[in-house]
């Protein structure tokens, strides 16, 4: 399948927002490496402040993935307590809503795999499933830089999702999981990282074994999330009213098409002042779009490869 016709096969961008979940179920079909690396290589281009790319991946899979379940098996099975921690990974008293959002998800998960409220022995053992990558074939591992600070942190996240986002496009899914930096040492047997980097996560890679039960978590209604100021929030005024928390659909063409003609209309309404911001716009586009082709010229890439 050429570029072409493997694009026409991914899927919508809004699709892979609504469709991306932490799956904890996965079948031993590998994970080609050619994907992983077109993957990865795109996800390159995630934003991050003042271009610092403060994330650095290392990527497991064959041997050296079942070395490190063997390594954190072994600790498991002994007993081993868990690595001090780095970073703190929830405050110790979460407020409200948080707390009952993160109540609520533990109720649903562990309920989805029979574990009543309170048996929190049974639910250390379904916990351990995390230190077996839920039986995917490859993992990541992210790391930053121990001296980066709050900003640098949030880069990471845009990153991890940015990597999730493209994986969906691959038909691929994934689950990242903080549960990896309590057995970041023998990550680090492993990887073997540089002494500055700091392990943020793991993030479990491959194709959802459709047989395992995993609710999907929900959402909060966006306006629990999100206001908006300025009359921009629609026809219900400056404050977002309730909506579903429910993921849309696939848009069907006819639908985009719809957009499209509303957009053209809502330019042509458009404040004149607005109008002139949008000329800037183009020409600021434009400037960007000769500066790739001069730097893709330079490194000896063909036009229109980008």
């Amino acid at each position: 399948m050429d570029v072409e016709q493997r694009g026409m096969a991914m899927l919508d961008v809004y699709e892979a927002v609504t469709s991306r979940r932490a799956v904890r179920g996965f079948t031993d079909r590998q994970v080609p490496g050619e994907v992983l690396r077109r993957v990865l290589s795109a996800a390159a281009w995630a934003p991050s402040g003042s271009n610092l790319q403060p994330w650095r991946a290392f990527v497991l899979t064959g041997e050296p993935l079942d070395e490190l379940k063997g390594l954190v098996g072994d600790r498991v099975s002994a007993g081993d307590a868990w690595d001090e921690p780095e970073y703190e990974q929830y405050p110790p008293e979460l407020k409200s809503p948080y707390h009952e959002r993160r109540a609520a998800f533990g109720e649903q998960r562990y309920g989805a795999l029979g574990i009543p409220p309170g048996d929190l022995e049974a639910r250390q053992r379904a916990a351990t499933a995390n230190w077996e990558c839920f039986g995917a074939p490859a993992a990541l591992f992210c790391y930053i830089d121990r001296d980066l600070g709050r900003p640098q942190w949030a880069d990471v996240g845009m990153y991890l999702q940015t990597v999730m986002l493209l994986l969906r496009a691959e038909g691929l899914h994934s689950c990242t999981q903080m549960a990896w930096a309590k057995y970041r040492r023998s990550v680090a047997r492993v990887v073997s990282p540089p002494d500055d980097l700091m392990l943020f996560c793991g993030m479990s890679i491959g194709y959802e074994d459709a047989t395992v039960s995993d609710a999907r978590t929900g959402r909060a209604p966006l306006d629990r999330t999100v206001t908006f100021v300025g009359g921009t929030g629609g026809a219900h005024g400056g404050h977002a009213r309730a909506e579903s928390a429910a993921a849309p659909g696939p848009r069907s063409p006819s639908t985009a098409r719809g957009a499209g003609v509303a957009g053209a209309d809502a330019v042509r309404s458009r404040p004149r002042r607005e109008r002139g911001r949008s000329r800037v716009a183009a020409r600021l586009d434009d400037a960007l779009a000769r500066q790739i082709r001069r730097i893709m010229s330079q490194i000896g890439l063909p036009p229109g490869r980008l």
